[in-house]
């Protein structure tokens, strides 16, 4: 009988044990891997107020460059540490749209003639929208600029002096070419203007017109790009723009990172083998992010997806296959992306969805997050939820599966978008009839790498 007592208290203990193991270990398996659901502190949704903190890939790499949120700690752009959000979802709208009017159009040149009369707004938001910035050296001495990197641009331009149209206000001394001993205007007779209409006194001269009708106008030119101070490029294709409008949050100019030869990993070939990666630091965070080129420093858990062609040839596709929350897995159909395609995008910050994926993990997330305190929608944002009072906060694990069996589990910081403590968002929304984006929020923490030689793109965790 006594034996019989022992085993069964081993048994209850045993229960006890287990059912307390799963309780602690519901967020993450033995091995690390995060299950259906993970807890977070309350707190770490909303921006800190600490010092910054460096990535210290981004300082162990040769060819590595800081990259700072914006409206982040680290950021020397933000004088006012609150963050509009009413301004970001308005730029990141009219960044969407600047994108889907391009795929409509069908319009991949960047280097052309444009009229300023054809260009009569003033915003800029299309570029603004991005939020992650670099500094890079441009021209002997080198000129430290801020410039906002995008896989959705191809062409490199800064403001240059003189401002013969006008120009934007800028953090930093606009570039002048004048004293830099090593710029060079690119001729007309250059393989490199075949695209532009224009030149001023056998100078190629571009011209970039945003979806808002903001832009950028100046010589084609060729300079030395210092990217940290053992690293330096030589004869570097950038824009030096003399007419420039736009509200650009003080940044001289953007880091054109997209598929065309004029990019700047198209351009280094020969030096990174057109590879690049970066990490992007949440806006919530006190740390830095990185933007590497070449494979140095490239984590052997990252897991590859093919670039597609579809729906446009002018920004990185990627085929979504599943989409997952929690332990559910969303109906999605071999046609729920095939129409118009995806793409993935550093400078739209809201993933977009087409409306019935986006309403089914609606669905299942509110199921998920039952037993929290819904509130009103904001702006696009339908799904919020009151967590006033809370230490924690426990989310179903959102999971997107791409081609090549490759699956991408999202960051705490890549679900939602906290406005207040009483208004925390699901950060996705829903688009009828065009192609998804995989946008940067839902990028934020992850090692991301464009192995653009391969025709592939790559996802790794804890990235910066």
């Amino acid at each position: 009988m006594s034996i019989m007592r022992n085993f069964l208290s081993m048994i209850i203990m045993l229960c006890v044990c287990l059912n307390w193991c799963f309780a602690e270990g519901a967020e993450k398996s033995e091995s690390g891997k995060v299950l259906d659901s993970y807890t977070i502190q309350v707190s770490s949704l909303f921006p800190s107020s600490s010092s910054c903190v460096p990535s210290s890939k981004a300082s162990n790499t040769k060819s590595s460059l800081r990259v700072v949120h914006m409206h982040g700690a680290c950021s020397h752009l933000s004088s006012d540490a609150r963050v509009d959000h009413d301004e970001i979802i308005r730029r990141d709208q009219a960044r969407v749209e600047s994108i889907y009017s391009k795929l409509s159009k069908n319009s991949a040149n960047e280097v052309s003639e444009a009229k300023s009369t054809e260009l009569p707004a003033k915003s800029g938001i299309t570029l603004g929208s991005g939020n992650y910035i670099v500094t890079i050296g441009i021209g002997t001495p080198k000129h430290d600029l801020s410039l906002v990197f995008d896989t959705g641009s191809d062409l490199t331009w800064t403001q240059c002096e003189p401002c013969l149209g006008s120009c934007y206000s800028q953090k930093e001394p606009k570039f002048n070419p004048s004293s830099s001993s090593t710029y060079q205007n690119v001729s007309c007779s250059s393989p490199m203007c075949e695209d532009a209409e224009s030149c001023s006194a056998s100078n190629c001269v571009y011209s970039i017109g945003y979806g808002d009708k903001s832009f950028t106008q100046g010589f084609l030119a060729k300079e030395k790009f210092t990217l940290t101070n053992s690293d330096v490029l030589e004869d570097v294709y950038f824009g030096c723009g003399e007419n420039n409008q736009g509200l650009f949050d003080g940044v001289a100019g953007l880091l054109g990172l997209g598929p065309g030869k004029l990019s700047l990993p198209a351009q280094t070939t020969t030096t990174y083998n057109n590879i690049f990666s970066y990490c992007l630091p949440s806006f919530t965070s006190n740390s830095t992010g990185h933007l590497t080129f070449g494979s140095a420093g490239i984590s052997e858990s990252v897991k590859f997806t093919p670039i597609s062609s579809f729906p446009s040839a002018f920004n990185y596709g990627i085929d979504i296959i599943g989409i997952s929350v929690g332990d559910k897995e969303l109906a999605i159909t071999p046609n729920s992306f095939s129409t118009e395609g995806a793409i993935i995008d550093s400078g739209t910050v809201f993933t977009r969805l087409p409306t019935k994926v986006y309403a089914e993990l609606r669905s299942v997330f509110k199921e998920k997050m039952s037993s929290y305190k819904s509130t009103s929608g904001y702006g696009l944002f339908d799904t919020c939820y009151d967590f006033t009072g809370l230490d924690t906060v426990t989310y179903p694990t959102i999971a997107f599966s791409f081609a090549g069996g490759t699956v991408v589990e999202l960051d705490g910081s890549g679900i939602s978008l906290p406005i207040k403590i009483s208004q925390v968002c699901l950060a996705f929304a829903g688009n009828d009839d065009l192609p998804a984006i995989f946008g940067n929020v839902q990028q934020t923490t992850l090692d991301v790498v464009y192995d653009v030689a391969g025709g592939r793109v790559g996802f790794a965790p804890n990235g910066c």
